[in-house]
Parts: C-alpha cells; structure tokens; sequence
C-alpha cells in the first residue's frame, strides 16, 4: 500500500520542526519540503548574532545530511508557484509537480513594507533573512547615519545589528508614542529609551514618515510634522504580514487582514490542508513569535498520527536581551485599576523598571513587565500562568523578601504544578522534566536537552530547568557534582587539590594525568588559572598557547578593531611627576588613547601587536610594571590620601593601599579581584564596593569583604574590627587563598559568599577562628605565591621564544596589522568599529 504523501510548502524555524515532530511519531508518511531560500531552516531568532560572528551552518536547525536520514525530500530554492487543489498536485518555479495527500502550509511571514515614496531607493533594506544581512552588511561600509522604521521586537534587533556594523548614529523611528507598544506601558517605555539613548541610539516617537529623499540612493527622511532626518541608510522592521498569497490563489479562505484561517487542529477550509506558523490565522490572530508555531507544528504533528490534541490559542509573554538590555513582559500586562492592584518600582539610576498588575484581593498575579532586570521573569510568569497564591506582600516578587523573611515566591518552583510549561518553545512542562532525571535518564543538563528538547528553542527557560534537575536530584538523595566540563570529571576546587598533590606543572600533564580527550575552551584556561594559582610561574611559559585565553595569551585585553590597551600598574594611585611623563611619552610615541580609569591607573589603548614588548621595555625601564589588566587576579588597591594630606585622615591610607598591592599583585584567582583602603568612614576611596575593602578606625583597621561594583552591585559584609595591620594582612591572607580554593571557575567573591551556606557568620569563623584548621597552611602556601612574584611583561620581553609571539606577519615581524583603523576623538584617536562582512 502506497505511503500518503505529505507535501510541506515552507522550510523556516515552523516548517522544520513540523518534520521533526511528525518524523519522531512515525516513518510512515512520504514527506516533501518546498524551501523558498537557498539554505536549510535556520535559527531566525538569533538572526542578529550573524553579525556577531556566527556563520549560515551556525544558525542552521539541522546537519546536512539531516533530511536525508529523516527519509525527507527537500528541495531548496524552487518555491511552490501554484497549487491545484481538485487534482492536489503542486506546480514550482523549477518546473516540478507533484501530488498530495496532505498539503502543509508553512511559509510564515514576510516583512511588512508600508508603502511611502520613494521606498525602491538604493540603501533601503528589510530585516528578515540571511541574504538581508548579507545586503545590510556590505552597504554599511559606506554609511555613516542610519535608521530603523519600526521600534517593536524587530526593529531593536536590526537597530543593534547598525550598531555592531560600526555605524554609530543609528535612530529608530516610531509611528507609536511608545517603543514596543505590544509588549511595554508608557513608563517602561520612557525606561527603555533612556537605556537605549545611552548606547548612543536616537530614538524618534509619534514619526509618520511621508517619504525618502535622495536622487536615485536615500539621503533624508521626511516626516508628516514637517521635519527631516538624514540618513545613509533605512532599514525597515515595521512588523510582518502573513505568507497566505499562494492560499488565496488557489481558493483557501484568508482573513479580511491576511493569514490562512485554521481550526484548533490548523486545518483549513479545505480537508486535505493545513497551515501552522505566522502564515496561519487562528481565532482572528496572527501568533508572530515561535512558540506557538512549533505548539501548532506540534498539534498537527500529534493529530495526523491519530493523535487528539488542539491549539487553543497561546501565551504572548516573552523575555528579550535587546542590546544587551533586559525586556520583559507577561500575562495581563496592560490590565490597570480599578480592574487590578498595580505595583510599580522604578530606579531611573540604574535603568531599571518593574510593574506587577495583582487581583483585587491580593492573591493572584495576573501579569507584569520588566525592563533592565528580568532575572524574576521565569517564576513570575509560573506564578501568573498556574495561579499560585501570592505572599502577603505581593510586592516581594520584584522587591525580594525583606526582614528575614523566606524568600518571595513562596515554595517557588517545588510549589508548581506538575502541568506547569517551562519550555515554551518546545511544550516541556515540569513533569516532563522532572520524571525524565527521576528515571535516571538524565542526569545533566546537556543529556536533559537532547531527551527533552527543554532549552533548545530561545533558551529563556535554562535556568528553570536546570533548578529543576537540581530539585529532582537532590530529592533522590542524589550527589550533585558540579564537574568543570566533559574532558575533567572534577570540581574546580577538586581539580585545584589534585594538581596539587600530583605537583603538575603544565595544562598537558594536568590533561595526561586528570583529564581525556584533548580538552576545550572551558577547561584550558581554567586549568592555566590553577596552575597559576598554584605555583605562580608565568602564565605564557606553559608550552600550549590555546590554554590561555585571548587576554592571557597576549598579557593585555584586546580591544574593539583588533588592537590591544597597556596598563601599567600605579599602586595604590601614587605616582611620581617623572612616571607621569614617562607614560606622557610613551603614549605621544605610539599614539595611543589615554584614559585615567576608577581604579587610579592610566590606561593606554590603541597599541599594535607587535608594539606591545617595545613598548612594555620602556615603561620597565622606567619602574613600571603590568597591572594585570587582563588577568584573573588583583587589578587595583584604590586609595584616598589618608592622613598623609587630609584633615579627616585617621591612618596613612596610601601607605597601606601601597603594601597590600604589592603583596597580592599576581596572584591568580577564579575572577578578577579589587580592593580600596580609605583612611576613615567618610569612604572616599569607596572601600565597601570591592572584594575586599579596608577602612581605618580610630583604633586600626575595619575588614569589609565580598563586595563588587558592576552590573549587579553588592556592598562588602564587615568581616573583623579595629584591626592592627598585621592581623589585618593575616586575615586577607587567609581569605584569598580560602576564596581561590574553593570558588567555581569565573565567580566573584560576592556570589561565592551568597552560595555559602553560613553566609559571613561561617566566613568569620574560617577566617578568624579557623574552624577547618587550615589557617597555617594557607599563610604558608600565599606566602610562596608572594615570593615568586616576577612582573610578566618583563619576562614576556626577554624571552624570545614568547617574544616571538608578538607579531603578526613570520617573514615581516615589523609589519603592523593592516586592518586596523583609527578616527579622531576629542584630540585623540581610537580605533574604528569592526564592520562584519
């Protein structure tokens, strides 16, 4: 008996994950995909990190050989021309028929283009496909203004996309009074904007535009207020319009605003057809986000495997980085009293917008939106989508719990229904999850994915997922090894103890003997960092480049254009009127861009590769030495003037701040460290926001430790009191080597001690009663850290095997790289935007 044929007009993100649901139910349909584009599905919702590095295979859902293994007919390029429904045959471009069974529209969207004069001009471009980008990208390289037409989801991403092509005046116009006018109120609006205008984006509202100027190519767009914007560049991102052209031609019924119309099975009017994705109009909407394609992909999937289920329509929340900006929204988000209690939090300071929409009667959270900090978005919208009892202050969920409180968000996700859908993506709900790890099939989050399919689609919903495999395995009594990666079956810190006791010197014997494979990009530098911490032997003199990070490799940060920054260290903030002009001249030399940074120091950027030891062996030369810039260890010890000069001064600060760093400078560790001594509690050199702060009394020293500034801020815990100065050192002593052993990898001293269980009670006790009794040994082992101390740079420069490394051309080693480009700024020059081809 002949196989029913199945004939899927359609290859996107929709389309593809159709085959694959419909293909891991059965083997017994003949499938046929028609693809419009040159290329297999790819990731559409990543689109912009094509700008960013990634490659078409990169973002591509499948392999090569995918369809093939899959039994799946796909034919790439030749999009479906004409569809005879009495014959059920397909007609496309390349000339091809065939006949179907079952006919499967997936051809989703396309961008919506209003139609204003003069919209055909040379420089006007939509945001939709790769070969888009691909436009995009190589007209940028001589536009110097350009904008989005549209400020929703779309038009953000294509305005970061300018952004990351190096076109630095980048607008968006907005016919709304508000960005994202689907997803955020007004005041989260004015929140995003502010954000966004200090990215250096210009952000136009309530713009119609009338036409685009410009003699052949744009030059200026005209607004209907009567004012103008010149411009390179448009590109539009003014929404999507549904694919359902072909539908309608051949008789299928549309909406009276476009999209093919669909039941809750996504069959048409027709018996033999369906639609699924954002060709497909359901219940009067068009759903333009991928979950609820891939729920309808899905549905039609299940039913025509003799299934039962149905598409009732679909949750809209979503959650979005948008250049680097968290965006949010859920449930009922623009609800407003009297039909709901409203609970705002506002801090313009740090750009960050909160509002929550609660029941009348306090016990429900019917939806919210989050601008800037979205970290609660996940157990927000669980709490929202199964109607979870709210705490009795409701404002909790976006405030934290206050006064000692259990956390907000009550029993959080061990209270949720075992119905609850984590994965919206991909339909993967708590129960799922949990009776997967119960089973003892998965045991890790990458084994869980590939069971599961959780986390695979936009990968919102990880860190729920991963709290529930925690959840599932500790509740079997289960050990939970926080391993560093596949190639090391340890911990960090138990990979710190081993080298140890083995005494391996090098990433190779640390491979060789604790490791397999040949290792990656997690574990290289991590193991470099041990070793590092470890024995304190240059970083470079480890016989396998790949095991450093960039930063490490070249003992300075690589900056945007491809040149690298010089920062010498100033400890303490001292410095003499002759080191002063040394770096004066060094700077005027090679003409690099100074800058004095929060940290007291002179930074220098814009240095070529192969200036770098030439230019370290004249700072040398005049005492300077590497600030470890870009390194896992101490960067700064800030200090105020102390008593030195000021009439507040208790203490010598500057004195102090001095010894500290050249005792810790070095050392490696599992992040960066700062510090800060100020000489009495008026606090001028911010001593409280540093790993490890100190703050002189009128009987010696206070300890602050595990505070870090940044994007999460967090002030310092009071550690010990009225110290002498050698206690003082004893007690820093102990608290970086203590830190340095047990952190995991990349991990500041202020999450570690919000991980410890004890918090700075049992911190305290380690550190100043010893409780574990290794107090000794870590005054011991950071004392020989001390003493072999040796500045990199100056090793770097006189070794010529490291030496060597320097340069970008063998045969030319004096040659500078070519395609690094300077502009002028305010008297000085930085280097130009990387421009992605």
């Amino acid at each position: 008996m002949k196989e029913p044929q199945i004939i899927v007009i359609g290859n996107g993100m929709v389309g593809y994950k159709f085959c694959e649901k419909l293909r891991s139910k059965t083997s017994s349909f003949n499938l046929i995909v028609f693809g419009e584009e040159p290329r297999r599905a790819y990731d559409r919702v990543h689109l912009s990190e094509y700008f960013n590095g990634k490659t078409a295979d990169d973002l591509s859902l499948s392999t090569e050989n995918w369809y093939q293994e899959q039994n799946i007919t796909l034919f790439l390029n030749n999009p479906v021309t004409k569809i005879d429904r009495d014959l059920q045959k397909v007609y496309t471009a390349n000339g091809l028929d065939y006949s179907y069974d079952i006919l499967v529209f997936a051809t989703g969207s396309g961008a919506f283009v209003p139609n204003i004069p003069g919209i055909e001009k040379e420089g006007v471009f939509v945001y939709r496909t790769i070969e888009d980008l691909d436009l995009i990208s190589s007209y940028a390289k001589k536009a110097k203004t350009a904008s989005v037409i549209g400020g929703g989801l779309l038009g953000l991403e294509a305005a970061k996309a300018l952004i990351d092509l190096g076109i630095e005046k980048t607008s968006i116009i907005e016919f709304a009074p508000r960005l994202m006018p689907r997803q955020i109120d007004a005041a989260g609006s004015d929140m995003l904007k502010s954000k966004l205008a200090d990215l250096g984006l210009q952000i136009h509202l309530n713009k119609n535009t009338t036409s685009i100027e410009g003699d052949g190519r744009i030059t200026a767009l005209k607004f209907s207020d009567d004012t103008a914007l010149d411009v390179d560049m448009l590109v539009i991102s003014a929404g999507i319009k549904p694919r359902d052209e072909l539908a309608k031609a051949c008789g299928i019924e549309v909406g009276p605003r476009g999209g093919i119309v669909v039941d809750e099975k996504m069959q048409t009017n027709d018996p033999a057809v369906f639609a699924i994705g954002e060709c497909a109009l359901y219940d009067g909407m068009i759903y333009g986000l991928i979950a609820p394609g891939y729920e309808m992909a899905e549905v039609l999937a299940a039913n025509l495997c003799e299934g039962e289920k149905t598409f009732t329509g679909f949750d809209m929340s979503t959650k979005l980085k948008l250049i680097g900006i968290d965006v949010a929204s859920f449930g009922d988000n623009f609800i407003a009293e009297p039909d709901c209690r409203t609970i705002i939090f506002e801090n313009k300071h740090k750009g960050v917008y909160k509002r929550i929409n609660v029941s009348n009667d306090g016990q429900y959270l019917l939806g919210g939106i989050l601008i800037g900090d979205a970290t609660a978005y996940n157990l927000l919208l669980q709490t929202s989508n199964n109607k979870i009892v709210l705490p009795e202050d409701p404002a909790e969920l976006i405030l934290g719990a206050r006064g000692g409180s259990e956390s907000a968000g009550g029993a959080g996700i061990t209270g949720l229904p075992d119905s609850a859908l984590i994965c919206s993506c991909e339909g993967v709900s708590k129960g799922d999850i949990c009776s997967t790890v119960a089973d003892g099939s998965c045991e890790n989050i990458d084994d869980l994915k590939k069971c599961t399919k959780a986390g695979t689609g936009c990968g919102g919903c990880l860190p729920m997922v991963k709290d529930l495999m925690t959840y599932t395995l500790k509740s079997q009594g289960k050990y939970i090894k926080n391993v560093i990666c596949e190639h090391f079956n340890y911990s960090r810190q138990e990979l710190f103890d081993l080298i140890h006791i083995h005494e391996l010197k090098s990433y190779d014997e640390v491979l060789d003997v604790l490791g397999k494979n040949d290792g990656c990009e997690v574990c290289k530098p991590l193991v470099s960092s041990l070793l590092a911490s470890l024995w304190n032997e240059m970083i470079l003199k480890k016989g396998n480049d790949v095991a450093q990070d960039s930063n490490d490799r070249f003992l300075a940060n690589i900056q945007k254009g491809g040149s690298y920054s010089v920062v010498p260290r100033v400890p303490g903030g001292e410095i003499t009127p002759d080191k002063l002009i040394v770096i004066g001249e060094v700077a005027k030399k090679y003409n690099l861009y100074t800058k004095i940074t929060g940290g007291q120091r002179i930074d220098m950027f814009g240095a070529h590769l192969n200036d770098l030891p030439i230019i370290w062996e004249e700072l040398i030369a005049a005492g300077f030495e590497s600030g470890h810039a870009y390194g896992k260890g101490l960067r700064t010890v800030k200090s105020c003037v102390g008593s030195t000069w000021c009439r507040f001064g208790l203490h010598d600060s500057v004195s102090f701040a001095i010894r500290i760093e050249e005792r810790y400078r070095g050392i490696r560790a599992p992040h960066k460290f700062k510090s800060a001594v100020s000489g009495c509690i008026r606090e001028c050199a911010e001593a409280q926001s540093k790993d490890f702060g100190i703050i002189a009394t009128e009987k010696g020293w206070n300890l602050y430790v595990c505070g870090n500034g940044g994007s999460k801020p967090q002030h310092a815990l009071l550690l010990a009191t009225d110290l002498d100065s050698e206690t003082c050192i004893k007690y820093i002593d102990r608290f970086l080597m203590f830190y340095i052993r047990t952190a995991d990898p990349l991990t500041r001293t202020a999450t570690w001690l919000n991980k410890m269980e004890g918090g700075i009670d049992y911190l305290r006790n380690v550190i100043i009663n010893d409780s574990l009794g290794m107090a000794t040994q870590w005054e011991n082992e950071i004392e020989n850290l001390i003493a072999s101390y040796k500045c990199e740079w100056k090793e770097a420069v006189e070794n010529p095997a490291i030496r060597k490394r320097f340069s970008h051309f063998v045969n030319a080693p004096e040659d500078k790289d070519p395609t690094i480009e300077f502009v002028e700024m305010r008297g000085q020059k930085r280097t130009a935007e990387w421009k992605t081809v």
